[in-house]
This record gives C-alpha cells, structure tokens and sequence, in this order.
C-alpha cells in the first residue's frame, strides 16, 4: 500500500510540474535580458495593441451581458412560444467558431451582400453615398461577432442562477408593490450577481484570446503581436514578454472576480423554495420577449450555420475531398491521443487527492487546471520555449558524445502539438473526474480495504467502475476540445499538417470559406455535443 501511494505522489506531483512548466518557462524567458525587438514593439505599437485589447475586452463582455441576462432571466421564469426548445437553443452558438461567423456576416452586409442588394433594390438607391451600412470590418464590429458566440457564458450561468433563487423573496416583492422589473432589479440580479460575474470573465478571457476572429477582422491586439513576434520577427523572448503581460491580465481578471464576491454569501436558496411555475406572457410583453429570444438564436446560430449549409452544398464537387478527409485524420489521431493522455493525468491527480492523507493533496489537482485559463498563443509560446530548450539539450548531448543529432525531435514535431492540448485541456478532464469521484461513497473504500484489496485492485475493481461515465464524459469533452483549438495548432503543428480548424479557418483567411464549408459544418455539429450534455446537466439538476 505505501508504494502504491509512493507511485501516486510521485507520478501526481511529476505530471503536475510538466503541465505548468510552459507557464513557468514564459515568466521566467520573460524577466531576462530584453531584445531590440520587443523595445521597438514597446515604443511603437504595443500601446495601440493594448488598447485594441482592453475595448475588444470590454466591448465584448458588455455585449454579451445585453444578450444574455434578458434571455437568461425570461428563459428561467416566463413561459413563451418555443421555450422548451430556447432554453437548450440559445447555448448553440458557443458552437460557432467566432471567425467564421465573422466571415459570414461581413459578407453579408458587404456592397455586394445581400443586405445592401435589398436595401439598393427597394428603395432605389444606386450609390453607397446615398445610405448607411455598418462596417463590419472593424473593432466595434470584431466585439459585436464576439458576443455573438460569447455570450451563452453568461447565459447558461445566469439562467443557472435564476432558477436557484428561492420564489418567496420574489414573491415577497411583489407583495410589497414592486414590479416584476423592479423586483428583477433589486432582487433577482444581486442575487445573481456572483454568476454573472463568473460568466462575463469567461467570456472576458475567451476574447483576450481569441486569434481567429481579430485576425480575420484585422484588429491587432496582444494575442496577434506574440503571434506575429514570433512568426515575422522569429523572437520568442519578445513573445514571452507579451505573453507574460497577457498572463499578468488574466490572472488579475480571475482575482477580481473573486476578490469581488469574497464577503457575498447567499442562504436558503433551496430549503424553502417551491417547485419554479413559470409565469405566461401575454400582449406586447410576449410578444417582445418571444422576438427577442427567437431574434438572438436567428442571429447567432441560424443564419450563420444556414449559410454554410449553403455553402456546403454549393461547393461540394468544387471542394478538396482528398485534403478534407487527411485533415479529419489527422484531427482524429492528434484530439483521440490527447484526450487519453489528459485522462490518464486526471486519474493519477485525483487518486492521489482522494487516498492521500497529506495536507498537500489537492494541489497537484489544482495546479494541473491552470492551462486551460492560458490561451492557446501563449500556451504555445511557453510550449516552445520549453521545448526548444529541450531540444538544444539533446542536440549537445549528442554532439558531446558522438552521436547523430536528432534535430527538433521535441518542437518540429506532433509532439509539441499533442503538448500543448494536454495542458490546455488536462483541466476538463481532471473536473469530470472529480465530480464523478465525490459521488462515491468513502466507505466502500474502507469496505474494500477490510476484505483485503490492495489499493490497485480497489481502484480497479470498485472505483474506475463507479467513474466510468465520467471518465468517458473527460475523453469525450477534451477530444472535443482538441478537434476546435486554433491558436496553439498554427503555431505548433508540424510543417504540411492541416487539421480541420487550420484548414477552416485559411479558406476564411483567403476569403474562401466556400470551400471549406464542410469542414466548417463538421467542426460545428462535433461542437454542439458537449453544449446539448451541459444543458441535460443543468435541467436533469433542477427536476
């Protein structure tokens, strides 16, 4: 038994320093000596790219919380036309990768989209000069597409909220004269306040690192300076830097979060709450509410995916066939390696959480989750660091003692790719596990100890049945996952290898996007496995 343990703290503890080695390496590449380079960013256009960030960030969490408080407070306690089927819709466009909902729509309201068709048609029009279109193609317009596919964050957790609030205290409200606004204003939204602030820093962080969308909109801020330091200037110092000012911001984003909740605490939510009745609109208030929500899933989920059905039916024969199926492979081979690696590191941490009996078990848990608060540009930065470094060592080991180099056997390869998934999403699969593992009883580890189990026969016999759904709910999210990731796949994967997002998103980056339709719609149908499981979680706990 204590060597079992041994093996446990020994691997846990090992697994954990790997993951946030990358992390580490950018802070500590980042207080070295600083190059030419990143002084000319710093007295040129770092303070323009940081401004593009933090209004691309506030422009962004303050949109998604416009869509998704209204929709989240009507979903979860007034009954209108379709809401059984809006409450689970309105998660879809998390779905919806934001550069290809930005493609869409600036072709649509493009001089030659047909928005402006309609408008040049109806009314006669024959000069741009003579109306008003939005362009698109822009920061505030790089916000709007964001928010678009953002704010189902705020959403899901608000409508969550909402329908934990005990019913008397609204109830209550209105006994006293208050409106239902008044009463959603005064009550219902403080009380909501801690979920919707967790929603917006997610959604806050999610377009900190977005690449794609800003990329394609040509809006530079910080996540496309460490990528173009890199790629243009081929200077990871001065990429570590960035990134390591980009870490500083999220971090203080999730302490501000928290910080700001610290001394919040609510009570008897459930105790003595009824079973929710939804109220039934009527007149103009059902009438708004029924568009509003309606509007919000045409706008965001609808008319995109319709569009690239569209497409995918168009282009079919003038698409690459041969180059989509090798990319889907590939996709398959890299996100199914992935997720069995990130669920075996999840195995090990939480076992070890769970028999260890020392007061520092929960931290290789703990920090083994911190990759997935990293975007994936500068996760990929410390990758290479990392990696490099590793491979130079090996390259002077050989050289030493007379043996052939091996090259970039660690940084020019799947390897560093398959790297940078585990530690991004190696704390998806360390939650589903630990979820499904509270829910076993500690006794039946004392049962099976007095009949004289060692600790591997328990985990095998009693516990990894017990967990099997959650262990492949863990293989299932981090695939998932794996298939969508952008960022860390373009500035990792090896030379010549395309997966189903790099491949969707240079058909976007060429003004293509026709043609890589398929893929497209691929990437989106696998996307929404994980949203329908979340949202039968959240009704199945709310029964």
């Amino acid at each position: 038994m204590l060597a079992q343990n041994l093996f446990l703290k020994i691997n846990s503890w090992v697994f954990t320093l790997l993951i946030i080695l990358p992390i580490l390496v950018i802070f500590y590449t980042a207080i070295g000596e600083t190059t030419d380079v990143f002084s000319h960013l710093m007295s040129t256009v770092i303070g323009t790219y940081t401004l593009n960030t933090v209004l691309l960030v506030t422009g962004t969490v303050f949109l998604s919380l416009i869509m998704g408080i209204p929709s989240a407070w009507l979903m979860a306690n007034y009954s209108i036309f379709g809401d059984r089927w809006l409450q689970w819709a309105l998660v879809l466009p998390l779905a919806m990768p934001g550069y290809i909902v930005g493609y869409i729509y600036t072709d649509w309201f493009d001089y030659a989209g047909p928005i402006q068709l309609f408008l040049r048609y109806v009314s006669g029009w024959t000069s741009v000069a003579q109306y008003w279109c939005p362009d698109l193609r822009t920061l505030p317009g790089a916000c709007f597409v964001l928010a678009l596919v953002l704010h189902p964050y705020v959403y899901l957790l608000a409508r969550a909220a909402f329908m934990e609030q005990n019913l008397t205290l609204t109830q209550s409200a209105r006994l006293l004269g208050c409106s239902p606004m008044q009463s959603f204003f005064r009550i219902s939204l403080p009380l909501a306040r801690p979920a919707i602030a967790v929603g917006a820093s997610l959604v806050a962080m999610e377009a900190l690192g977005d690449f794609g969308t800003v990329r394609y909109f040509a809006v530079s801020t910080l996540t496309t300076a460490v990528y173009d330091t890199w790629l243009e200037y081929s200077n990871l110092n001065a990429a570590a830097k960035i990134s390591a000012i980009m870490l500083l911001v999220i971090f203080f984003l999730i302490s501000s979060e928290r910080y700001s909740r610290h001394k919040q605490e609510l009570f008897c939510q459930h105790a003595c709450a009824d079973k929710v009745t939804k109220v039934h609109l009527r007149g103009r208030y059902k009438l708004f509410a029924t568009v509003w929500c309606w509007s919000l899933f045409i706008i965001a989920f609808i008319g995109p995916f319709g569009q690239l059905l569209i497409y995918t039916k168009d282009y079919y024969f003038s698409s690459s066939i041969d180059n989509f199926f090798q990319c889907s492979l590939n996709s398959l081979y890299v996100s199914s390696v992935a997720a069995v690696i990130a669920l075996a590191i999840a195995l090990l941490v939480n076992f070890y959480q769970r028999f260890s009996v020392t007061a520092l078990r929960n931290v290789p848990a703990r920090l083994a989750s911190l990759g997935y608060a990293v975007p994936g540009t500068i996760l990929a930065i410390g990758v290479l660091i990392a990696l490099t470094s590793a491979d130079h060592l090996m390259n002077s080991i050989a050289k030493e003692t007379g043996w052939d180099k091996p090259g970039l056997l660690f940084s020019g390869s799947m390897f560093a790719l398959l790297t940078a998934f585990v530690v991004r999403f190696s704390a998806i699969a360390i939650g589903s596990v630990e979820s499904s593992l509270a829910k076993v009883s500690p006794s039946l580890d004392m049962a099976a100890r007095t009949m004289g189990c060692s600790m591997r026969s328990m985990i095998k016999r009693v516990q990894l049945p017990l967990i099997r759904r959650g262990c492949l709910i863990a293989i299932l999210l981090v695939f998932i996952e794996s298939m969508k990731e952008l960022n860390a796949t373009l500035l990792l994967r090896p030379f010549n290898y395309e997966t189903l997002a790099t491949y969707v998103f240079n058909y976007a980056s060429d003004e293509q996007l026709e043609y890589g339709a398929l893929p497209a719609v691929l990437l989106i149908l696998v996307g929404l496995i994980p949203l329908i499981m979340i949202n039968r979680s959240l009704e199945q706990s709310h029964l």
